[in-house]
């Protein structure tokens, strides 16, 4: 079993930044993507992110260029980055998880999912 803990949510101004962690246990994650997903209230939950333990990232349109993702192997846990936050960043995100290695955007395809943190950015 897995078991994904997110930390590092709160309240910021518009323009500022926030750091996520995601600490994951459980498996050795060297074969797994990790996924950062986000859902506002009354939305669907989308896509923000993904890593590959062994390299490898891709983003959603709306937060390239702002949002980076990066891992410590040493201590099982990925990093979401935000920068540049706006207030249409507001939602709970979550990280994912799934075995394998080809990066997906599909939030059907990630097994794995942890209780989510809040982010609200205020304008």
């Amino acid at each position: 079993q897995v078991q994904l803990v997110e930390s590092g949510g709160g309240l910021v101004q518009a323009g500022g930044s926030l750091r996520l962690s995601c600490a994951a246990s459980g498996r050795t994650f060297s074969r797994y993507i990790m996924g950062w997903f986000r859902q506002a209230p009354g939305k669907e939950r989308e896509f923000v992110g993904a890593i590959r333990w062994s390299g490898g990232t891709i983003y959603a349109d709306s937060v390239k260029g702002r949002f980076t993702i990066s891992e410590d192997n040493a201590k099982n846990t990925v990093y979401l980055q935000m920068n540049s936050l706006k207030p249409e960043d507001t939602a709970v995100y979550y990280c994912a998880a799934k075995s394998g290695v080809v990066l997906t955007t599909d939030v059907y395809e990630y097994d794995y999912w942890g209780q989510g943190t809040q982010v609200t950015v205020s304008s």
